[in-house]
């Protein structure tokens, strides 16, 4: 029986990604998006926190039918400003569609790139030392090739973008 040795290697993607200039763009885009979304949500509760407040002033003056018909309208603007708000920001929001969008290009470019380091330099596997799911409790230097992908692709690592 043979023994044979395979090899490992690991990358930082986190780090990866700050050399991109097309992802630090990316991420001002999404950036300007949720701060502009964000400001129609807030605007939306500010709308209806000036309605119940015109509405608790006027509650004296209304009649029955009023105020029931304001109350409508309140809750209606807040069930309005609700749904907007999980339109956005939900876990299929806008916001993470446009996310998904505009980021997968990037990584799958990452992927692909990481892929053709691997074969070149004949690892068996690479882990992502910035993944949540594979921790790394010691690493070698002597294994990362993050600066190998970011050369490949182009760019000077240590040239992180700001």
């Amino acid at each position: 029986m043979g023994a044979f040795a395979q090899k490992f290697a690991y990358v930082d993607t986190e780090y990866i990604l700050k050399h991109l200039p097309e992802y630090k763009s990316a991420l001002s885009q999404l950036n300007v998006l949720s701060q502009q979304w964000q400001g129609q949500v807030d605007q939306n509760f500010v709308e209806i926190d000036k309605m119940y407040k015109a509405y608790q002033a006027d509650q004296v003056l209304l009649t029955a039918d009023m105020r029931k018909r304001r109350e409508n309208d309140i809750i209606e603007k807040e069930k309005e400003a609700k749904d907007f708000q999980r339109k956005i920001f939900g876990p299929d929001g806008e916001l993470f569609q446009s996310r998904t969008k505009l980021l997968n290009p990037i990584q799958d470019k990452v992927t692909k790139t990481i892929g053709e380091v691997a074969k070149a330099k004949l690892f068996d596997f690479i882990f992502d030392k910035s993944s949540e799911s594979t921790m790394m409790i010691y690493a070698s230097s002597n294994y990362d090739v993050s600066n190998d992908v970011i050369r490949l692709l182009g760019f000077k690592p240590g040239s992180i973008l700001k």
